[in-house]
């Protein structure tokens, strides 16, 4: 099991990388916001927000305050929600498809005030209040960071611009950090409801085409071969890796959404286009080894130094201490949607998390399962408003009314 998922996890690190390899090194769009590019055009009021995390580093979020048919005057008090994206990505990756298509533009038009995270690392959030992106030291960091600072932060700034408690959407790694945080009790006093969609809590059963040479050549030697730095796609050194893999016997980089990411039912090629021109982001080194040590031991812990001289430095014991996700409140009003041919959320896995949460209050939590839906298409599907994000509008106004 160990081996089968160190494949996976590294199929999964692979998903929007190759796609500089195959597609050809992609230029990012004007960094003038995503606000700009993706929201104003589409006649929607747009904000462009700092958020600085406890530990410096300085995070964009874009604020869309209400729909385009909602004027200044509208009088009731709009419900805040934060959408939170996966890794490798950035909060465009929300703002793809036609207006109509996109969840936060559709959120705004259902009467919610939607506040869009970008995480540290990606485009819009390279900056610190003292570390520049080209030091070391501004990437160590893995995904306990993003739980213990980047979340709070976030978390911190709506309640304090909206005064009210406010709703979640995570995908893919952004249901990860979610989950661990409510297990350590993070973010509950301020949490009005929570939609994850294709939850990566547990990874074991993850199997991808590429999976067996990615799993010999790159996760047992990430940190030999990029150092504990910046992991960046587009850079030289990744970029020549990764062609390397591409370059294996029956190793196909060319449609490697579906390699990757499962039979995704619901994509249009112009969305694709428009993504693989966007994507993918950096994020740390330390960030990818998290991940792969979540997959390859079947459990969530805190980043493992391996050394037990360096793990008792940072927790004071020889090994990292568990998120247990059966502390998590069972009266958290919870969403959990995951498709049948997604090859990153596995049904088993999926089935893992939900035997954590047996206990949880039968009224407060919602669980659907979409038998023709992947990875991708819970961002990017065409049809996604209607199998998904009608349902988590729902789900955010039953718990208004509870």
């Amino acid at each position: 099991m160990a081996l089968q998922g160190s494949m996976s996890f590294a199929a999964f690190t692979l998903f929007l990388v190759l796609t500089t390899v195959s597609h050809g090194r992609n230029i990012n769009p004007p960094v003038y916001g995503i606000c700009s590019s993706s929201v104003i055009l589409h006649g929607y009021k747009c904000q462009e927000h700092e958020v600085t995390t406890n530990d410096g580093y300085i995070l964009s979020v874009q604020r869309i305050p209400e729909g385009r048919a909602n004027g200044s005057g509208s009088r009731t008090r709009k419900q805040p929600v934060i959408i939170q994206h996966g890794v490798l990505v950035d909060g465009m990756t929300w703002l793809l498809n036609p207006p109509e298509q996109d969840l936060p533009l559709i959120l705004a038009d259902n009467g919610f005030d939607v506040w869009i995270a970008n995480s540290r690392g990606t485009r819009f959030s390279r900056r610190h209040i003292s570390l520049d992106p080209s030091s070391p030291a501004f990437w160590n960091w893995s995904w306990d960071e993003l739980v213990s600072y980047d979340l709070p932060a976030i978390f911190n700034y709506v309640f304090t611009q909206t005064q009210q408690k406010i709703n979640y959407v995570g995908h893919s790694l952004g249901t990860l950090t979610a989950l661990a945080s409510f297990s350590e009790g993070k973010l509950v006093n301020q949490l009005k409801s929570a939609a994850l969609l294709s939850p990566i809590a547990y990874l074991s059963h993850m199997n991808t085409a590429l999976g067996v040479i990615a799993a010999k050549s790159f996760v047992g030697e990430v940190t030999t071969l990029f150092g504990l730095a910046e992991f960046n796609p587009k850079g030289l050194p990744v970029d020549a890796f990764l062609k390397s893999l591409c370059a294996y016997p029956g190793i196909d980089c060319y449609d490697l959404i579906t390699e990757l990411t499962g039979k995704n039912c619901c994509l249009n090629s112009s969305t694709v286009d428009i993504f693989l021109r966007n994507e993918p982001q950096s994020t740390s080194t330390k960030n990818m080894v998290h991940l792969a040590q979540t997959v390859r031991r079947g459990v969530l812990t805190k980043f493992n130094y391996v050394r037990p001289d360096y793990n008792i430095m940072h927790y004071g014991d020889v090994f990292p201490p568990i998120y247990n996700l059966s502390n998590i409140p069972h009266d958290l009003p919870l969403f959990i949607s995951y498709g049948g041919r997604d090859a990153l959320s596995d049904a088993r896995d999926v089935q893992n998390l939900l035997d954590n949460l047996k206990f949880h209050d039968v009224d407060k939590l919602s669980v659907q399962f979409i038998k023709e839906y992947a990875h991708a298409d819970y961002v990017m599907g065409f049809n996604a408003k209607d199998f998904v994000y009608n349902a988590v509008i729902s789900f955010f106004n039953h718990q208004v009314n509870t």
